[in-house]
């Protein structure tokens, strides 16, 4: 067998990385929300909404979708109003059908 120091891999006591744990996630997304609005912030806000919307849907996963719609649900916290205000104009991600 070889020794620890050479293997490679987690080990059953590394802990999650930030990719995989969900808060760090989600601090991610509401971040990356965030920096899409204040690119927008001298647009009208109509336009701005828009645009929002339009990026969100064009570069997010499905599953970035959901993570999103499921953190507006609990009250967005942390989302620029603008982003808030954008949500209707996002798609949901599809549902899988039963």
């Amino acid at each position: 067998m070889w020794p620890a120091s050479m293997r490679t891999g987690p080990s059953p006591t590394t802990p999650t990385t930030p990719s995989h744990d969900p808060e760090h996630r989600l601090g991610a997304l509401v971040r990356m929300a965030n920096q899409i609005a204040s690119f927008y912030h001298g647009y009208p806000a109509e336009e701005a909404q828009k645009e929002i919307a339009d990026h969100i849907n064009r570069f997010w996963e499905p599953r970035m979708r959901g993570e999103f719609f499921a953190h507006l649900a609990k009250g967005g916290a942390g989302l620029d109003p603008a982003v808030i205000a954008a949500a209707t104009g996002i798609h949901p991600p599809h549902q899988a059908a039963a």
